[in-house]
């Protein structure tokens, strides 16, 4: 197709192609952005969840804290929010346990955001397209009903055109709703993994915290008794 057709086509379709477009370039800017906010969150996760592990093996509270205030990971909320509740409660209590769930309710909402967007233009977009078909048919008829109406044969020739030049909105529509509803399930599959794969994680940091040691960590010496035996002799002189 020539640019010269593809600027008759868009010019036929007015409004309603337009509209068509619109929601293709949107859909694409949504996966766009959502590719990046998704880009190696596995990974990243991972490789934090290790690190943290480490600490708390340890019993380094302070270090697992600061490794995990360092990080901008979306998984480092969710630790943060356990770190913060512990040090109010020193234990692992179903208040902690709560309080990290609710984060990671949280943390998915913020991977979904926008998601919606392309299911709405994959459901919507074909019957946009229809409606301007629709309009165009519409348009043809009366077209011809004129040329009736003036002295004009009304060969069907200019009617077929007419519906011919129409059914590209249809055609339009049915091709941004494709592409948006691939784009809606492959990061909707993709997701659906990461959130299984967090929620592994986040279950590993909870058992760590409630199994790190908690005693200190360089215990005092306990004193050496010394057997009576090796004690000094003590004389005690008699009263003159």
């Amino acid at each position: 197709m020539t640019l010269e057709e593809l600027t008759h086509y868009l010019h036929l379709g007015g409004a309603t192609l337009a509209i068509i477009l619109a929601a293709s370039v949107l859909a694409i800017g949504v996966a766009v952005e959502r590719w990046i906010a998704l880009w190696n969150i596995s990974g990243d996760s991972r490789a934090l969840t290790d690190a943290v592990g480490r600490h708390l093996l340890r019993g380094d509270l302070s270090a697992a804290r600061g490794t995990v205030e360092r990080s901008d990971t979306l998984l480092s909320d969710v630790y943060r929010v356990g770190f913060e509740r512990l040090e109010r409660s020193r234990t692992v209590t179903p208040g902690v346990e709560a309080a990290v769930e609710r984060e990671r309710s949280q943390l998915v909402l913020r991977m979904k955001k926008n998601l919606w967007i392309l299911g709405t233009i994959g459901a919507t977009t074909p019957f946009v397209g229809l409606f301007g078909t629709v309009a165009g048919i519409m348009r043809s008829f009366r077209e011809l009903g004129l040329d009736v109406e003036a002295g004009g044969t009304g060969g069907t020739a200019a009617v077929m055109t007419g519906i011919s030049e129409a059914l590209v909105a249809t055609a339009a529509g049915i091709l941004v709703a494709v592409e948006a509803v691939v784009l809606f399930n492959y990061f909707q599959s993709r997701i659906s993994r990461l959130t299984v794969e967090l929620r592994l994680q986040i279950e590993e940091f909870m058992e760590m915290l409630r199994e790190r040691p908690v005693g200190p960590a360089h215990p005092e010496p306990a004193p050496v008794s010394v057997p009576p035996s090796s004690l000094p002799a003590v004389t005690t002189a008699g009263a003159s």
